[in-house]
């Protein structure tokens, strides 16, 4: 079992170690492996005025600060080669895992560099993408180090996702590697609200528990300790205080533990 978990984007390291203390704490008590999650620049906003974030320096200085504090691995996205370049060459010890997002799934020279690195690579599948399309992006990572693959919903009319549980059968089935299930973003609604996304963080739970009963064991949550008021996908996000109940339920429901 592993839990994935964090905000969406990195706003302080007083609030981001809380959190993942926090979530550290929950992931203990079951003996589930925890991975901190933030980013440093959400590049895909729904405008120009989106908030994206303060930045790789002051995030990774805090992603060190964190793994020393709490012994823990990080996870956080890219969206250019630069950027992997930068975070190899000066901020390597910081990261654990290199998360490709959604929108950028296909991007062969992104993945591929990735893959060079010493790090994990997740790549989440795009909301447009079949279950089976992924077979043709897990060619391009032959010399990862370990690659995961993450649903988030799947495109469904417009502002819209759905979650497709036949299509994670498939992919639990069909790939050898890690499939995370990303049940936060699956409850968004992309571009609902206009210049931002919307969504519904009270389908979360049930959705975790359906996942954890059909055979997934690696899960990847968006928590806040005020959602309301986050930078960013603050209505899909977990809020702190029900990230103990989530937990306890994917445990409770597990198939595979």
């Amino acid at each position: 079992m592993k839990i994935i978990a964090g905000p969406c984007q990195h706003e302080s390291l007083e609030q981001s170690e809380a959190i993942a203390r926090e979530c550290k704490r929950v992931c203990d008590k079951h003996e589930i492996d925890y991975v901190f999650k933030a980013s440093y620049d959400k590049a895909d906003r729904s405008s120009v005025s989106g908030q994206r974030g303060v930045g790789m320096s002051e995030t990774m200085h805090a992603f060190g600060m964190i793994k020393d504090a709490l012994d823990i691995k990080t996870l956080t996205d890219v969206h250019t080669n630069h950027q992997i370049g930068t975070i190899m060459g000066d901020w390597s010890d910081c990261v654990d895992v290199l998360q490709i997002p959604a929108f950028l799934c296909r991007q062969t020279d992104l993945i591929v560099m990735a893959c060079e690195t010493d790090k994990i690579v997740n790549i989440k599948k795009g909301q447009f993408m079949a279950p089976w399309d992924m077979h043709g992006v897990l060619s391009k990572t032959e010399n990862a180090k370990e690659v995961w693959i993450t649903e988030r919903g799947i495109c469904h009319g417009y502002n819209n996702l759905v979650v497709d549980f036949n299509g994670m059968q498939y992919m639990l089935d069909s790939y050898n590697v890690p499939l995370v299930f990303d049940a936060t973003h699956s409850v968004q609604r992309p571009s609902a609200n206009g210049v931002s996304s919307g969504g519904n963080r009270d389908y979360v739970a049930g959705l975790t528990r359906a996942a954890s009963a059909m055979g997934v064991s690696h899960f990847f949550l968006e928590v806040h300790d005020n959602p309301d008021n986050a930078p960013s996908d603050g209505d899909n996000m977990l809020h702190l205080k029900d990230f103990e109940r989530t937990i306890d339920d994917i445990m409770r429901y597990s198939y595979t533990r």
